[in-house]
């Protein structure tokens, strides 16, 4: 290596010789996009990744952290030079492309990192390093004063150190295809949400609108029964409804829990569904709050707001009656259904969504308007898990900073229930469940205590208690299990703890404690939908 040979610092030099031809900046983050783009159509719609080994490390970290127009979805290094001046090549090499050191910072992925505002544009950064490296040893590197940085900001970086590797491009020949992944799998998902927005602005509903649209669904015929693709057509939305095509859907455990059998309103057949990101077709008369081509979120649970709705008045719940009563009949507020099967013969609404059909049919007040901007396989899942786990917490419980939080169950519930408690300032939360593959996750997302309830050789509410001397200040239930309910409450904080049951038990099932957990000043209480 030598200035002007080999390896190089990408940077645009300013000083002679070297100004007339060393565009590296502009040659990487410009030209060779471009020549990529036009020749062989990779990298269309902002669709890159960038990674680099040693100065191109340097230069993958500082261009995508100076990049203010999202224009890489991940980067990742090999060997990186993480803080170039404060070493001996940055030193040489800024004086002589910009004139300075001090010119340098701005091509410093630690100072960068360290002067950005905090919200990180990256899920996770990737750096590979050989822990035998002699320029790791030699002062050039400094991979951990880019992690200190970091950290202080909460950009997620991950060093891999990995002994018995240098600087070679061996090195990065043994660990290149975990870097391929990292960055496929990330390409991959802003792909589906570029299509989806795609597909969503290319629909054109005025072929439909007015008229009654043939398309597939997933029919629930029966309890314990396997779902089957059929057929069906949807009529057109009645007065106060709106018609949507639904372009994503996550399975809730509710869904699973009505085709067990267990809900008691549960009617068949039947159209499940109702976690979905959906795109408005046409509505029906008096409609107002929506129009075609909007992006929405059925919601199982809606509020009228009207002023003579004492429940919509009152800040103390979320739970309208307004069409209550027919959606519990597997209906239309109007008392009828919009689905029929292919002879004709009506199918029951499900929690007044029905979101397992191409097509479905919602009251205008279950419409929740959504920006465009929301990838819709992602907007989905705030039609009912993270908004009742993030609900439960800053609504029904109004967890406070530095409570002690504990949360049985890690399915999509209660990990939202763990980020609203970190959002919320909880100094302590306590991650439970008997399957601990889910860990990682409860912990990347705020859990600071993680406990096997399945290996322990007493009652998990002991076990909490015992940790934390007098229990938790909010515990919340996220199973349906009336017995882990018991548990939840029972290791509350003795004279103030609130448990909040959050899961849907079986029909029949009823929760028991002893009355002493209630007079020693605990709370018992419950939500839906967020509260």
């Amino acid at each position: 290596y030598d200035l002007g040979v080999g390896a190089g610092f990408y940077v645009n030099a300013t000083e002679e010789p070297y100004s007339k031809h060393y565009h590296m900046y502009t040659y990487v983050t410009e030209e060779l996009p471009a020549l990529l783009e036009s020749q062989f159509n990779i990298g269309k719609h902002g669709l890159r990744s960038i990674t680099g080994h040693s100065m191109g490390g340097h230069g993958a970290l500082t261009i995508a952290l100076k990049d203010t127009n999202k224009s890489w979805v991940s980067v990742s290094a090999f060997s990186p030079i993480c803080n170039p001046t404060k070493c001996p090549w940055g030193d040489k090499a800024f004086k002589a492309y910009l004139g300075s050191v001090d010119a340098g910072l701005a091509h410093d992925a630690t100072v960068l990192l360290s002067e950005s505002s905090g919200a990180t544009v990256y899920d996770e950064i990737l750096i590979e390093q050989g822990a035998d490296d002699n320029f790791l040893s030699g002062g050039q590197l400094f991979p951990e004063h880019l992690v200190e940085a970091a950290k202080k900001v909460g950009q997620k970086v991950t060093l891999n150190m990995r002994d018995g590797y240098d600087h070679s491009y061996y090195f990065i020949a043994s660990f290149i295809g975990d870097h391929i992944a990292f960055h496929a799998k990330r390409l991959r998902s802003k792909y589906a949400e570029i299509l989806a927005l795609e597909s969503s602005s290319s629909l054109d509903f005025s072929v439909t609108t007015g008229k009654t649209i043939t398309c597939q669904a997933m029919v629930a015929r029966a309890p314990k029964q396997p779902l089957t693709l059929e057929t069906i057509t949807v009529d057109v939305p009645q007065k106060g409804e709106v018609r949507v095509k639904v372009m994503a859907n996550a399975l809730c455990h509710t869904d699973v829990y009505t085709l067990d059998g267990h809900d008691p309103e549960g009617l068949f057949p039947s159209i499940l569904g109702h976690e979905a990101g959906c795109i408005v077709e046409s509505v029906g008369e008096g409609v107002t709050s929506v129009k075609p081509g909007d992006h929405v979120i059925p919601c199982y649970t809606p509020q009228c707001a009207a002023p003579a709705c004492i429940f919509c008045q009152s800040p103390k719940t979320n739970l309208c009656p307004v069409i209550r009563g027919t959606q519990g009949q597997g209906l239309m507020p109007d008392g009828t259904s919009r689905f029929k099967d292919k002879d004709g013969n009506p199918i029951y609404h499900f929690m007044g969504c029905s979101t397992m059909a191409e097509y479905t049919v919602l009251a205008e007040i279950s419409c929740a308007k959504i920006s465009k901007e929301l990838p819709l396989q992602k907007a989905c899942l705030f039609g009912c898990g993270v908004s009742t786990g993030l609900g439960a917490v800053w609504n029904t419980c109004k967890v406070e900073p530095n409570s002690s939080v504990a949360v049985f169950g890690l399915g999509a519930v209660g990990l939202a229930v763990i980020q609203g408690a970190k959002m919320a300032g909880a100094g302590r939360i306590i991650a439970v469940d008997i399957n601990p593959d889910k860990f990682p996750a409860a912990v990347g997302l705020g859990a600071t205590d993680c406990v096997d309830s399945s290996k322990l050789d007493k009652p998990v509410q002991n076990h909490i208690v015992d940790m934390t001397q007098w229990g938790v200040d909010y515990t919340f239930d996220c199973t349906g299990n009336t017995n882990v309910m018991r548990s939840a409450l029972e290791c509350a904080h003795r004279g103030w703890g609130t448990s909040c049951v959050i899961g849907v038990a079986a029909s029949g099932h009823e929760i028991s404690t002893r009355p002493f957990q209630l007079v020693t000043g605990r709370t018992w209480k419950g939500t839906a939908f967020g509260g």
